[in-house]
């Protein structure tokens, strides 16, 4: 219950965490020298005139700003610039890197990430890594990762919206728009949801960009990596995908319009089946093989007896005709669970076959794109990198008005319309990208993936009962809170890369996101 203020760990900024607060800023590091007024609860800081002795790692990157020029943390607010005409961004209105940003390209080391920790982030004070989530995430960072200078984001989980109260639904949009609705936001925007696998593209104009911003001396202009942090193509591919991206954003201005020689974007990779194959094999066509061939032995044994014993003089005759009827409708939903995973795979020989449906800017040359709304992302990425090369492939979209019920009747159409397709589903978003309702975070995305596709991840009888009973039983907490630290972790991680912070200050919440998502949660949400 007491009030616990302590030092000897310093911090870019103060930390409250329950009862205690952190008020030791580095002063002797170059940082603050800070004081905590009680009963008044004010902190109270002073700037120290200069860094008195040097840290092992560097505290914090000075950057000095001219004298009408905003620090370097106004680069995560909003910019006044014109919404309705093209994009222009001057190197002149944003304080300048150092130098030589990232100079000391200094990776974390066990000592970092070993037992239980706690980050602060912009977002969310407070997120705690267990011990045991850090010794998973230390596995894939050291044996299987893509060349760590490049790995200055990586993309949060995504929960589902709550479960339908609709009759052999289990997720459906009435549910997404009505969570947010009850978070206070207004205005959503609905986005098909390509079945592919999530991909962060940095590309760099040329290899000096690369060399001077990523530290990169192999000639190379950028990576496409996953989720968690693995390369998805060999070299040769890769760099052919980059080529024609570069290409294309030459072509339509996007490096002068942006005053930018590299960006990060945030996409989707199909189709599934080129990262997913081993899962094809091992897994779904199992299961379909398996099934239909059981179940049409089952119904040919079954009719023969039914035909045996129709005859019967017997009162007390065996009727099959419910069992057969029964056999029928799970031989049916094996059908629809083939023909569904069918659906996202398709050959791929060449380059040509691949599709790449880029969904946010998140960060160019001293800026990122968290205080742009996603109608803006979805304009920008229609304007300078769709249309033109088939293989940039762009998304649908609806802005919806939670208040107005026509509005919601249409997207709740429009998402029956592409899942009877054959599409996934669609993706709800706050209309900004980041939404608060007062101190809590808003889910940055809810997902509502169609009836068909739900037979994939849940299994083909996932709609006969009592499977869809026990399936609404489902809880979302867990994966709702992983979601959320996850993408508070990822606007860090862009955020101190922009603003010229040592490698290892933006690897600490990578790797985070690595050791979060080693959590024991449900795959299938």
């Amino acid at each position: 219950k007491a009030l616990v203020v302590y030092g000897h760990t310093p911090t870019p900024e103060i930390e409250f965490i329950n009862n205690t607060v952190c008020i030791d800023t580095g002063c002797v590091f170059g940082g603050k020298l800070t004081a905590y007024r009680y009963p008044e609860k004010e902190i109270v800081q002073v700037d120290a005139l200069r860094e008195y002795y040097a840290p092992v790692k560097p505290f914090l990157t000075q950057v000095e700003p001219t004298e009408e020029l905003p620090a370097p943390a106004a680069a995560m607010e909003p910019w006044s610039v014109d919404e309705d005409g093209p994009v222009q961004f001057s190197a002149s209105r944003y304080a300048p890197l150092p130098e030589n940003p990232q100079s000391t390209v200094e990776l974390l080391t066990i000592k970092d990430v070993l037992g239980a920790h706690h980050l602060s982030t912009r977002l969310r004070r407070t997120i705690k890594i267990q011990a045991e989530n850090s010794a998973a995430a230390l596995e894939v960072m050291s044996r299987y990762s893509a060349d760590p200078r490049w790995l200055i984001y990586l993309p949060p989980t995504m929960s589902p919206c709550e479960t339908s109260a609709l009759p052999d639904y289990l997720e459906d949009p009435s549910s997404g728009f009505s969570h947010y609705r009850n978070r206070g936001v207004d205005k959503v925007v609905c986005e098909v949801k390509h079945m592919g696998s999530r991909a962060v593209v940095i590309l760099c104009r040329d290899e000096k960009a690369a060399a001077r911003r990523f530290k990169m001396d192999d000639g190379s202009i950028g990576i496409i990596y996953t989720r968690t942090g693995r390369k998805f193509f060999c070299d040769t591919d890769e760099k052919a995908m980059l080529t024609r991206l570069n290409t294309q954003l030459e072509s339509t201005g996007f490096w002068e319009d942006f005053d930018t020689d590299w960006v990060c974007l945030d996409a989707e990779l199909m189709p599934w089946s080129a990262k997913a194959q081993g899962l094809l094999k091992d897994q779904y066509a199992p299961v379909g093989r398996a099934g239909r061939g059981g179940l049409a032995a089952s119904i040919e044994a079954v009719s023969a007896a039914a035909q045996v014993l129709h005859g019967s003089l017997s009162e007390s005759a065996v009727d099959l005709s419910e069992l057969l009827a029964r056999l029928h409708k799970r031989a049916d939903a094996v059908d629809r669970y083939v023909e569904a995973y069918r659906r996202y795979c398709w050959d791929v020989s060449s380059l040509d076959d691949y599709r790449l449906a880029p969904f946010h800017i998140l960060a160019t040359e001293r800026v990122t794109y968290v205080h742009r709304n996603h109608v803006w992302h979805m304009e920008n990425i229609a304007r300078y990198i769709t249309g033109t090369d088939p293989i940039f492939m762009a998304t649908d979209y609806l802005v919806v008005n939670l208040h107005d019920d026509q509005g919601i009747a249409e997207a709740t159409r429009w998402w029956q319309d592409i899942t009877d397709a054959g599409k996934e589903g669609m993706v709800i978003k706050p209309f900004d990208f980041i939404s608060q309702h007062g101190t809590e975070l808003v889910q940055p995305a809810v997902k509502v993936r169609g009836r068909e596709y739900l037979r994939i991840i849940y299994g083909p009888e996932y709609l006969i009962e009592p499977n869809l009973t026990a399936l609404r039983e489902r809880s979302l907490s867990r994966k709702r809170s992983l979601a959320l630290n996850e993408f508070a972790l990822g606007v860090e991680s862009l955020e101190r890369f922009i603003a010229g912070e040592p490698l290892h200050r933006i690897h600490e919440c990578v790797f985070a996101i690595l050791a979060l998502e080693s959590e024991p949660v449900d795959p299938r949400l």
